[in-house]
């Protein structure tokens, strides 16, 4: 019975193998037929950004009189400072869209904190708080700044769940510095920008003090509370056809 048990896993093993990840070339094409489908504005942006550079390099070319040479140069050039943007416009959208998908959706703040903050910051894509009947959830994350509360949910009813957090942090780290962000429905910041806007929070502690904020911080632990989880909308892939 032992040496049949090996050569019952082998078809497992080789059927994973098989499934390979598709190429980047296959994935960069899957993400473009995805945005072009939800964003219309999305090809017209593509072409001006390829076809924008290559204009502007031949006319510069041509206005300066260069040679043929000089004017295939130029038009190369302009050719991958083209294919540079429309890579980075293609980007911009596929996010725009992705961020779309899942803002408003209990978790989404989660999601974007665990795959779009790095360097010094400490965080979970599980909240700290959670009204189980409504889903409202606090987060929290520790950096340069301080402590940093993000409240996933509307204004009016987050209030109590932040209270309640500030109350905690300021009892196991009373001198550290607490900033509070809010994303929802009454809130002007974008689910997008949220990274954005806790960077740009004023610096004022160190590598180190930022490992011991959140070491102490450790002790609070994070809500038991189940709550469903947001996608990663910073790897945006359309689902592999069967």
């Amino acid at each position: 019975m032992e040496s049949e048990a090996p050569s019952r896993r082998y078809p497992v093993v080789m059927a994973r193998d098989s499934e390979k990840e598709p190429g980047r070339l296959k994935t960069m094409w899957s993400i473009f037929q995805m945005t072009r489908k939800n964003d219309r504005l999305a090809l017209p942006l593509l072409l001006l950004a390829l076809l924008g550079p290559i204009v502007v390099a031949t006319v510069l070319a041509i206005v300066f009189r260069q040679d043929t040479l000089f004017l295939i140069l130029w038009i190369i050039s302009g050719l991958l400072v083209g294919l540079m943007l429309m890579m980075m416009t293609l980007t911009w959208r596929a996010e725009k869209i992705a961020f779309g998908q899942i803002e408003g959706r209990p978790g989404a703040v989660g999601a974007v904190l665990k795959n779009g903050l790095r360097g010094n910051w400490t965080t979970s894509e599980m909240p700290v708080g959670v009204n189980p009947r409504t889903q409202d959830a606090v987060y929290r994350a520790v950096g340069k700044p301080g402590v940093v509360l993000i409240a996933e949910g509307p204004r009016e009813r987050l209030a109590r769940l932040l209270g309640e957090e500030k109350r905690k942090v300021k009892r196991i780290v009373p001198n550290v510095p607490i900033h509070v962000i809010e994303i929802g429905p009454d809130s002007d910041l974008e689910l997008r920008k949220l990274t954005r806007a806790m960077r740009r929070l004023k610096r004022t502690l160190s590598r180190a003090e930022v490992m011991a904020v959140a070491n102490r911080l450790t002790s609070l632990g994070q809500s038991s509370l189940p709550i469903p989880k947001g996608i990663d909308p910073r790897r945006v892939r359309p689902g592999r056809p069967r």
